[in-house]
């Protein structure tokens, strides 16, 4: 992570010192006048660092590294890091929202591209360190497998008014997911809602049919798939039943939980052309 002072010329570079530090660094380093962060790593340490910087109006630009960055393919920043670190020299500040997530155990964190209950967040909290250190994606594949023909926890998501049973939910602010598909094709980061993705199934069988749909782009009008729209939302579980939820592709917890917008949270350095 990269801590700028411009109109001094200072320059820090900080490296984290494990999870769940990047944020308290970020907010230190504001707080001794610090007006531009650069976040190098996935999405979860970019996710990190934008925890500690919520509310700040000092802007955050990104580094893509890790194992998936989705938010640099939503924005199409990279590949490569003298291609990425090229492109911040051009890159515009934009107020955006973030999500935010409470849920069981008091935990409560916000989120720059997405919140998955269920199916995904199993597979997450499935997900090996040390494999995904040496592998990569690949350890996502395995820990998919590894859920193969299982029961799923049945969710209920109610949001609006209105109540949907589901055995996956995305809660999303990006159209790309893990880096390989395209689940929610309408949203945008500039915008102050979720794409809510809802996927029935009471198997991980069932799923892939979906996984040819998004193979294909052909995620709306998929039986079995609802899209919505929303602000704000809660998800529980059937009772005996254990469900999860992610953010970032990190494990966040366990249900109930509660997700919401939170407008203008970020100054997130963007392309000028994204979103036009």
């Amino acid at each position: 992570m990269e801590i700028l002072k411009r109109n001094g010329h200072n320059v820090t570079v900080v490296a984290t010192t494990g999870p769940q530090t990047a944020g308290a660094i970020a907010r230190e380093h504001i707080a001794r006048g610090a007006d531009l962060v650069l976040a190098a790593g996935g999405d979860g340490v970019i996710n990190e660092t934008a925890e500690g910087m919520v509310h700040s109006t000092v802007p955050l630009g990104i580094i893509p590294g890790g194992t998936a960055n989705v938010l640099a393919a939503e924005v199409r920043l990279g590949p490569g890091l003298e291609a990425a670190t090229q492109a911040i020299e051009r890159c515009q500040p934009q107020r955006i929202a973030l999500g935010h997530l409470e849920c069981h155990g008091g935990v409560s964190r916000h989120f720059l591209l997405m919140a998955g209950i269920g199916l995904d967040a199993l597979v997450v909290y499935r997900v090996s360190a040390e494999l995904k250190a040496r592998t990569g994606k690949l350890a996502y594949w395995a820990a998919a497998m590894s859920v193969a023909g299982l029961r799923l926890a049945q969710l209920t998501v109610e949001t609006s008014g209105t109540s949907h049973r589901c055995s996956f939910a995305l809660a999303s602010k990006v159209r790309n997911y893990g880096g390989d598909f395209e689940i929610a094709p309408s949203v945008s980061l500039l915008e102050d809602s979720f794409e809510l993705v809802l996927f029935e199934g009471h198997t991980s069988i069932e799923y892939v049919k979906y996984l040819a749909g998004l193979a294909m782009r052909r995620v709306a009008g998929t039986k079995g798939i609802t899209i919505l729209r929303a602000t704000q939302l809660r998800i529980h579980g059937l009772e005996g039943q254990r469900a999860y939820a992610q953010i970032d592709g990190e494990y966040a917890g366990r249900l109930p939980a509660e997700l919401r917008i939170v407008p203008k949270a970020l100054t997130l350095l963007l392309p000028p052309e994204y979103g036009s």
